[in-house]
């Protein structure tokens, strides 16, 4: 029954965290080009673009926030990792457990205001006050998406804590 849930989200989270990863390495490229931009364009006229040097802040919470699931999917998280030399298997298996379910609920939380911080700005109609104009809300979608994509993977990591609990306890 858990597999049938299971095997189409994660595929789904799998085709997700690739998007998400290139997309990723993609802003980071981008951040690099714009920082050397600036740095190339003030020394070689002795005027830099502004937008140069605004762009890079204004794309980290893109780099951020869809990174949360996917980081937290292949565990490469920041994480505490001395408690669990204290537990058996079946504890550290549990604590993993509860800490995906807390994910979970934080996900949605998060991802709730998200909508709501996004929709507010929507309304306001702000443009960052750069050389280009970004709408503000822009910057703040970042967050409901990073968090939906969060959730989604955490569904997935407590789905799978679910099937090896009841594997092991029917002896498959």
């Amino acid at each position: 029954m858990i597999d049938l849930f299971l095997n189409p989200l994660g595929q789904f989270n799998k085709v997700i965290s690739q998007i998400v990863f290139a997309l990723a390495t993609a802003l980071i490229g981008l951040i690099v080009l714009a920082l050397t931009m600036s740095a190339v364009t003030r020394y070689v006229s002795g005027n830099g673009y502004d937008w140069f040097i605004e762009l890079p802040p204004a794309m980290v919470t893109w780099l951020v926030f869809p990174l949360l699931g996917p980081l937290f999917r292949s565990g490469q998280h920041i994480s505490v990792d001395f408690v669990t030399v204290f537990l058996s298997n079946t504890q550290v298996a549990f604590l993993k457990f509860l800490t995906h379910v807390v994910t979970l609920i934080a996900a949605v939380i998060f991802t709730q205001a998200g909508i709501e911080a996004t929709q507010l700005y929507i309304q306001l109609g702000e443009l960052m006050e750069l050389e280009i104009e970004i709408p503000v809300w822009w910057i703040y979608l970042a967050f409901p998406v990073g968090f939906i994509i969060l959730g989604l993977i955490s569904l997935e990591l407590i789905l799978l804590d679910l099937k090896t609990f009841f594997a092991k306890n029917t002896g498959k």
